[in-house]
């Protein structure tokens, strides 16, 4: 990924953004008014019609349809996918979907979304089935929490607009290939419980979280996204974070000075921060304390650092030095 699609990413395509999450709020609301939801079965006609992309099976001997798109048909009960083991790439999005357990036969898997659903939990799921499932999104179910959540090729996973208010059972046990993590929208007033040393990109923004914690343990995270939670300090950043190179904390509650000492710890790596709508942003020389703590920043909120702005933040670094006063 470019530096500039990294930037876009932290941004959240700015002005865009709001829209596609009051539409996610709405749908997750939608699910939750649903009182009697018409049985609906899938069909093997249905089936005919969303199959596509012919390739040749796994053992090399004959032809399949490995993608199917199941989107948008009010399904309740999806029992007949249990035969189309050859499938690849599933879309079961925008239906009425509590119980995937007809999906443990299609251990080819390498794709699945099944947002928009009424998933309430893991437990039961057959994702342990799943073996070569790489990318899954379960976004605006009704989880509250993942046990039970396992995916031993998973490499991206979005839980996006969900109820879930403490990540517990995140492990390298479980998730030992998983990337990139994505629970913006959540219940969340903590960082703790992550515990995946190879995850490389964290999305927790619109969430409630205060404090964070367990953060030294994702030493290879390279982007952290907290925007529009209720962050008054930055205490938890740390410096076993060695690759973190984007941090976005608009929108939460940093009001002062001090809160800022935290960004020395992942000073040698930091390209970007994003600090805006924050109440430091008021501050007297806002830019200047950001950067005497980040000499190394490429790009704060959505300005580049320029080269002048570097130069008197050092100079003001030495000037602190040799009068012996500590730096702000």
């Amino acid at each position: 990924m470019s530096e500039m699609d990294e930037d876009a990413v932290l941004m959240e395509g700015e002005e865009g953004e709001g829209e596609g999450e009051e539409e996610e709020a709405t749908q997750q609301q939608g699910h939750g008014e649903e009182d009697q939801v018409p049985v609906c079965e899938l069909t093997k006609e249905t089936i005919s019609q969303g199959l596509s992309l012919l390739c040749r099976t796994g053992n090399g001997l004959g032809h399949a349809f490995v993608k199917l798109d199941l989107k948008d048909k009010q399904l309740t009960d999806i029992a007949a996918i249990s035969s189309y083991i050859h499938l690849r790439f599933l879309d079961l999005s925008n239906n009425h979907l509590a119980d995937l357990s007809p999906l443990e036969s299609l251990t080819q898997l390498l794709w699945l979304k099944v947002d928009n659903n009424a998933v309430a939990c893991f437990k039961g799921q057959p994702l342990d089935k799943l073996v070569y499932l790489q990318w899954l999104s379960m976004a605006v179910n009704q989880l509250t929490d993942l046990e039970g959540l396992v995916g031993p090729a998973l490499e991206s996973l979005s839980l996006i607009g969900n109820s879930i208010q403490r990540v517990t059972g995140l492990h390298s046990g479980c998730l030992a290939n998983l990337v990139t993590l994505e629970l913006r929208g959540n219940r969340l007033d903590t960082t703790d419980g992550i515990y995946l040393p190879n995850l490389q990109q964290l999305y927790l923004a619109q969430n409630v979280i205060k404090h964070l914690e367990g953060l030294d343990r994702l030493q290879h995270l390279t982007t952290l996204h907290l925007r529009d939670n209720q962050l008054e300090t930055l205490d938890g950043l740390s410096p076993n974070m060695k690759c973190l190179q984007h941090l976005n904390i608009r929108g939460n509650a940093v009001s002062n000075q001090d809160a800022l000492r935290s960004l020395k710890l992942v000073s040698k790596t930091l390209k970007t921060l994003v600090l805006s709508e924050n109440p430091v942003e008021e501050i007297m020389d806002y830019r200047l304390c950001v950067l005497m703590h980040l000499p190394q920043l490429e790009r704060l909120d959505k300005d580049p650092i320029f080269s002048e702005e570097r130069i008197e933040a050092l100079e003001k670094i030495k000037e602190l030095q040799q009068e012996e006063i500590p730096e702000p």
